[in-house]
């Protein structure tokens, strides 16, 4: 028999959810046959899967030792948690070393804001690669704020995803409840994102363009029809212009805050490029003429696309902190702004 004592990181979630972490290998139907024949039971008595685990309640599993590691539940000698593999805690730790750029924007218990550099991804593209996901961890685990026996049933994540190209503010979760959270506010849409960018020509006005966004995976684009179409999904996105600079060797230029109202797979981008105001250094959507001078006179070569605020729509019964996180410019704007005679 093992008894399984809830924790932070495992309370908040289904007792069936938590039952998939622990034995990976066992199928649901499995957990459930094991609970009708009362098997497995929460806190001594009979369970369905369905209960929502508290800190500090007890899950004991009436089952043979072979049955358990044979469904890859953790050794005989378990504690309450599985510890982290060395070569998976390496990892993490190697991630915060080598990404030195992510700064810490805010921290509480439960999540924890990130300004994430341009060229960084927000999370793993192929097994090799280091994200901010990994450095995430690694930081927690680098600063005693997690352990690698917690990561056996949890592990902190970003919430919100930026492209490896555009820079600003990450949401993670550091506890279950912080990411149920955050992932659930961003799901039912009850957060203001604003983003910081460069468009080329002149806006004149603040509007709201509205469309439809078709994405082809094959090519990892996306095209805005005006229209609906099938696969095509409705997107609302604000633009509200701050400045109108003249840029030598490129021309007027437009910067600008955009506020996502949908979130889409490069919405903002293909959104302005459709409305002809492309955004400067857009290797996708933008003008190549424009991106080439960028980078030969301003040593700039990425889209000038920036995460900078967010703020809860509730503000006073969230998650996140009244008035919102807000990320600093990175260099490469304050260096266009600069140039441009705008203080940033």
């Amino acid at each position: 028999m093992r008894a399984v004592t809830i924790g932070q990181n495992e309370a908040g979630q289904r007792l069936d959810k938590f039952l998939n972490k622990y034995m990976k290998e066992a199928g649901v139907s499995f957990f459930y046959k094991m609970m009708r024949k009362k098997n497995i039971v929460l806190n001594g008595k009979k369970c369905t899967g369905k209960e929502i685990l508290l800190i500090g309640d007890e899950v004991k599993l009436f089952l043979a030792e072979e049955t358990l590691e044979k469904f890859g539940a953790p050794p005989a000698d378990y504690s309450g948690q599985k510890k982290a593999t060395g070569a998976e805690t390496k990892e993490y730790l190697l991630a915060f070393e080598k990404l030195k750029n992510i700064r810490i924007l805010y921290e509480d218990e439960d999540i924890l804001a990130l300004d994430k550099p341009a060229g960084v991804l927000s999370q793993k593209a192929s097994v090799a690669d280091f994200s901010a996901n990994e450095w995430l961890i690694g930081y927690l685990l680098s600063q005693k704020k997690l352990t690698a026996e917690a990561l056996a049933t949890f592990h902190p994540s970003v919430c919100n995803r930026l492209d490896r190209n555009t820079s600003g503010l990450l949401l993670c979760g550091k506890s279950l409840l912080g990411t149920q959270k955050l992932t659930g506010l961003i799901r039912n849409r009850q957060i203001h994102k604003y983003y910081r960018l460069f468009l080329l020509g002149e806006v004149k006005e603040k509007q709201i363009l509205t469309g439809y966004l078709l994405k082809d995976t094959k090519k990892n684009q996306v095209k805005i029809l005006t229209k609906p179409a099938e696969g095509a999904d409705e997107i609302k996105t604000g633009i509200e212009p701050l400045a109108c600079l003249e840029l030598p060797g490129i021309g007027t230029v437009t910067y600008a805050q955009a506020e996502l109202f949908t979130g889409k797979t490069h919405q903002i981008r293909a959104h302005f490029a459709w409305a002809g105001h492309p955004l400067l250094g857009d290797p996708k959507y933008g003008n190549e003429a424009v991106n080439r001078t960028l980078k030969q006179t301003y040593v700039i070569n990425r889209q000038l696309l920036h995460a900078w605020q967010i703020r809860q729509k509730d503000a006073a019964s969230g998650i996140l902190p009244i008035g919102g996180i807000t990320c600093p410019l990175p260099e490469d704007f304050q260096k266009l702004l600069s140039t441009a005679g705008i203080q940033p």
